[in-house]
């Protein structure tokens, strides 16, 4: 009778986190890594659990290693931790080439598939066959001299891409509008305006001190009265870390050379392009399916877009700027639905909002979450939660940091802290970061959030239970990893569906001040909102996924190359034509350092099959068990133990169609 798994529990220590101990650390384990890989292959080493199970040991131990620092650097950057983490990407970039490159490894991975296959189970044969794809995509067959060029592209790349988003976080935080006449605060929400009365008054200035975070930022361009102000805020957000700005934290030469280490690596491994070396581990069979796949829903979306735009300028009376549509967008919303964002904040206060998500998460999949207080937090804005079973059984947590501050990257994002392993004797269970860029509570009051926030902390929150709610107990195919990319944003974006819900809202609505719920008139209006400039926003989307696919799908480009696709991009596709200071490539940090380089078109590729996910609900019932426990065990359960396409067929019982993401979207014939 097999063990019962003895669980690691132990959470990082962000207390004891020193930067100068961190390369060392990392060096001492690497070689550790080292000598136990050649140690498994100098005794020849060829099965599951004498190769391939120590290996997961190794991935593991290092990731938990790594995690807490790529984080923290993520979210409490400073000049010390960025030094030591910067120097420590080489090491890591060294480690997993290397060990890429190893052709004996290679070749006893093939042994384990070659002699146990028939005895593994699909998850652990999918384990195998991936991770022999992954050897030849970093170039275990090439000569030794071309290893060596391919090992020095990518430590090279690791650096440049790190760069490129320091440059961007410095360059946002470079940015402030100090202002002392009060006419120019027309239109703000008061929270917005009384966070930068407290920032000016932190720098004993006069006024009101705006930064460029997310919060002040969309709160300016959707309210601010002056056009002035608008313009203001827009030209430092679209001119980050480009040719527009400080030349310290110009990205166009990094934009350059990384484009260039992509192709150079996809060239030595025999692909055309790095878009095509991207889609090898992808859903999608080709570089001409996705472009034809955007360019069939820019084809279905432009007419309406269009016709969006001219309503628009009708409405506002003239040709419209670049920073003037979200503000007349709004005007248009508010007079169209009698419904604004910023005046259902009171009714979507956090701690409700929370609640009710995971009173959701409980109904769906059985599970309570709960907080947990005895946790070596990196922030006082930071908390902690359990994911409970029925049965009282830990199953997961996640660190919550959902507020804007100085020194933390924009944006929202889940990433695993922990990964689920199940290995021999022992096992962890996956713990992940949930990370937003919310405005923070004031004195007596607590976050308040748009819908528009409510839907990202959702989105988030589904890849949450993605990682954290999987069943695999091989960490390199549990949770999220192994899954194919395009794939990855299935259970986030099936998520966001349940924040528009008539069922769901009235559990994450409740006013402030009296806990009233929304009323009914108002909770109709919300959702009639929802394919508002619909259009607009998609052909938006597909504007971002074919500028990355078509800049990876060239053999090189340089900065005037660069500016000149996306324009005939926008060209083709765009209904608004930005104007020409706008260098918004220059902080598109999803395709130049994140993990979308010729994948952004996953966002939309993955919405068709959430919002065919999410028609199966409407179909039986938003929480009928059935459906929801289809969803569990074949999507969210399953990792990257089986093929995306055939996980999906499991609980669809078909492939996707395109139909219920347009009718979602309002854009059905």
């Amino acid at each position: 009778m097999t063990q019962p798994a003895r669980l690691d529990s132990s959470l990082p220590g962000f207390s004891g986190i020193r930067p100068a101990d961190i390369e060392p650390q990392l060096r001492q384990l690497l070689d550790a890594n080292r000598s136990t890989l050649d140690a498994l292959l100098d005794a020849g080493a060829s099965g599951w659990n004498d190769l391939v199970v120590p290996l997961e040991e190794m991935h593991h131990r290092l990731g938990r290693f790594w995690s807490p620092i790529g984080h923290l650097n993520a979210v409490m950057n400073n000049e010390e931790l960025r030094a030591a983490y910067g120097a420590c990407l080489p090491l890591l970039t060294a480690w997993y080439t290397d060990l890429g490159q190893n052709a004996r490894l290679y070749h006893a991975y093939q042994a384990v598939l070659e002699k146990e296959g028939g005895h593994l189970s699909a998850g652990q044969r999918l384990l195998l066959e991936k991770a022999l794809r992954d050897f030849r995509l970093a170039g275990v067959a090439l000569p030794d001299a071309q290893k060596q060029q391919f090992k020095a592209l990518t430590e090279k790349l690791s650096t440049v891409c790190s760069r490129f988003d320091d440059n961007v976080l410095d360059a946002t935080n470079a940015w402030s509008r100090h202002i002392t006449d009060s006419a120019q605060l027309a239109g703000l929400p008061q929270p917005i305006i009384e966070r930068a009365r407290a920032a000016a008054a932190a720098k004993e200035l006069q006024g009101w001190l705006f930064s460029l975070d997310a919060p002040n930022y969309l709160a300016a361009m959707t309210h601010a009265v002056s056009d002035t102000l608008r313009r203001e805020f827009y030209t430092g957000w679209v001119t980050r870390a480009s040719d527009q700005g400080p030349a310290q934290w110009d990205n166009s030469a990094l934009m350059e050379e990384i484009l260039s280490l992509r192709h150079a690596r996809a060239d030595l491994v025999g692909f055309r392009s790095f878009a095509e070396y991207s889609l090898a581990t992808k859903m999608a069979d080709s570089v001409q399916q996705v472009e034809a796949f955007l360019k069939q829903v820019a084809d279905l979306s432009r007419p309406a877009a269009r016709r969006e735009l001219d309503e628009l300028q009708q409405f506002a009376g003239r040709a419209l700027n670049a920073w003037d549509i979200a503000y007349y967008s709004e005007k248009l919303k508010q007079q169209r639905f009698t419904l604004s964002e910023e005046a259902l904040r009171p009714y979507f206060p956090l701690p409700r909002v929370l609640s009710g998500l995971f009173t959701v998460a409980s109904m769906l999949y059985g599970i309570r979450i709960v907080e947990r207080q005895d946790v070596d937090l990196y922030h006082p804005d930071v908390r902690f939660f359990d994911i409970l079973e029925q049965d009282g059984s830990r199953r997961g947590s996640f660190y919550l940091d959902l507020y804007a501050r100085s020194r933390k990257r924009g944006g929202a994002w889940m990433d695993e802290c922990i990964g689920r392993a199940r290995l021999n004797a022992w096992g962890t269970q996956p713990v992940a970061y949930l990370v937003c860029n919310f405005m923070p509570p004031a004195p007596d009051k607590p976050s308040l959030l748009t819908h528009s926030e409510v839907v990202t902390l959702f989105h988030e929150f589904g890849h949450g239970l993605h990682h954290m709610l999987t069943r695999v107990d091989f960490p390199s195919i549990a949770g999220i990893n192994g899954v194919a990319w395009d794939a990855v944003e299935l259970p986030s974006q099936f998520m966001e569906n349940f924040a528009w819900a008539t069922e769901v809202l009235p559990l994450i609505s409740g006013h402030v001040d009296s806990g009233e719920p929304l009323p009914r008139a108002e909770l109709e209006k919300l959702q009639a909102s929802r394919t508002f400039q619909a259009g607009l926003q998609t052909v938006r989307q597909i504007e971002f996924a074919l500028f990355d696919l078509k800049i990876h799908s060239a053999a090189s480009l340089d900065r005037d190359g660069i500016a000149t696709t996306l324009a005939a991009v926008r060209a083709e596709v765009a209904a608004i034509q930005p104007p020409p200071f706008n260098r918004f490539a220059h902080s598109f940090q999803h395709i130049f350092s994140g993990g979308y380089a010729a994948g952004y078109y996953s966002y939309k590729w993955a919405e068709v099959l959430a919002a065919d996910a999410f028609a199966a609900f409407q179909e039986k019932g938003l929480f009928d068990s059935g459906t929801a426990h289809r969803f569990l065990s074949a999507i969210l359960e399953k990792g990257g133990s089986q093929d995306a396409m055939d996980a999906f067929i499991e609980f669809r019982g078909r492939r996707p169609e395109i139909g219920p993401l347009l009718r979602q979207l309002g854009l059905a014939a």
